[in-house]
């Protein structure tokens, strides 16, 4: 097992170690204060471990095990999902700071007991600076096993003291969050009546679903995974499916819901939008900067993705505390008053609210910075 700094990666002229140094010092994508490359020649195991904050407290972030299309788009997504969590954990009230992990690599061929042992003792290595849990492609048995080399792991089953499925309070996040929109939009916090296309009804979506059928709004979904949908119509006959997310943002909508993989929202979806809402469970759905401004200048309300899809962070932060689901839901709840707060602020400042939500986090960053006392040592 061997661990690797970016500090460590040589710059060399056109090299990929180049792009790192540049990235992490020199790009927008930088300000963090640490990223860890680590590879496991025997597993098969590359990662990246991005620290972005640790202001107010040990990063806290889930592991994504993705077939990446480079390795330059896998770092890209450890560090912008390791800053969303930094701004997610600060909105949350949580006293945690922002990191993500990722594994390069396709979960259904790579993944063995060996290679989450092996990245497990790589998150160990760092000391506690550095707490995760689960992601896209990782699951609870997952974490079980990471957790036996890595005592800073989250997400774990209840029979190994973990929280279990945290899926299920980042959908009722999700949902609080929606409800916040409804409010501000049309005046009652109730998806009834409203007609909601939910793009992705996997882990988060499916449970999504649930929250919104019983609210009584009308559902459209897709997947890219025919059995994920044959689940959701089965169990809800009313649900209609739809072909694909080119398809279901271009359907009647009220409300669009991107439950899936990040960059959800680029130029082309923004335009063919018909929702005049969109409030979803992926994580940076903003496929690149000045989005946040086409929305609202369509008069379309977006809820900051970070905030309404916090529920599942809440849930692992509890399970640091010795695990309570009543307690965990009654922190997801005020989501719904978070959301709607940023969206006051929003128009008092005449932003979007993606920027009114940066901007509150970074503020509850910036106040703490100074008084991050788990990093220093004891004195007494």
């Amino acid at each position: 097992m061997g661990v690797t700094t970016v500090t460590d990666v040589r710059q060399t002229d056109g090299g990929n170690g180049a792009a790192v140094i540049a990235k992490l010092f020199r790009s927008e994508q930088g300000g963090h204060e640490q990223v860890v490359l680590c590879q496991d020649r025997p597993t098969g195991l590359r990662a990246v471990i991005a620290l972005h904050s640790t202001a107010l407290g040990p990063a806290l972030g889930g592991t994504r095990f993705h077939a990446y299309s480079s390795d330059e788009q896998a770092l890209d997504d450890a560090l912008n999902l390791s800053r969303g969590m930094s701004y997610k954990n600060a909105l949350a009230g949580l006293d945690h700071g922002g990191g993500k992990a990722v594994i390069i690599g396709d979960p259904d061929t790579l993944k063995t007991e060996e290679l989450l042992l092996a990245y497990g003792r790589f998150v160990a290595s760092l000391g506690g600076r550095y707490v995760t849990a689960c992601d896209v492609g990782t699951y609870v048995a997952d974490m079980d096993v990471v957790a036996r080399e890595n005592r800073w792991t989250t997400g774990r089953s209840p029979e190994n003291g973990g929280a279990g499925d945290s899926s299920v309070l980042t959908a009722f996040g999700v949902f609080q969050g929606m409800r916040a929109a409804a409010k501000a939009q049309w005046g009652e916090p109730t998806l009834r009546g409203r007609r909601v296309g939910v793009a992705g009804v996997g882990k988060v979506g499916h449970h999504l679903v649930e929250h919104l059928v019983d609210d009584g709004a009308e559902v459209v979904v897709t997947d890219v995974r025919a059995d994920a949908v044959a689940r959701i119509t089965a169990r809800h006959p009313g649900v209609t499916a739809v072909a694909d997310a080119d398809a279901l943002v271009r359907t009647p909508l009220d409300v669009y819901a991107p439950c899936a993989l990040g960059g959800a929202l680029d130029d082309p979806t923004v335009a063919a939008l018909t929702a005049t809402v969109v409030c979803g469970a992926a994580n940076n759905q903003l496929a690149h900067p000045g989005v946040e401004k086409d929305l609202a200048d369509r008069g379309i309300l977006y809820a900051p993705d970070y905030v309404v899809n916090a529920g599942g962070v809440i849930q692992v932060a509890d399970e640091l505390r010795g695990f309570d689901f009543e307690r965990a839901k009654a922190k997801a709840a005020k989501i719904h008053d978070t959301t709607l707060a940023i969206f006051e602020r929003a128009k008092v400042d005449g932003v979007p609210p993606a920027v009114a939500a940066d901007r509150l986090a970074e503020q509850r960053i910036a106040e703490r910075t100074l008084a991050a006392d788990w990093l220093r040592p004891s004195l007494g």
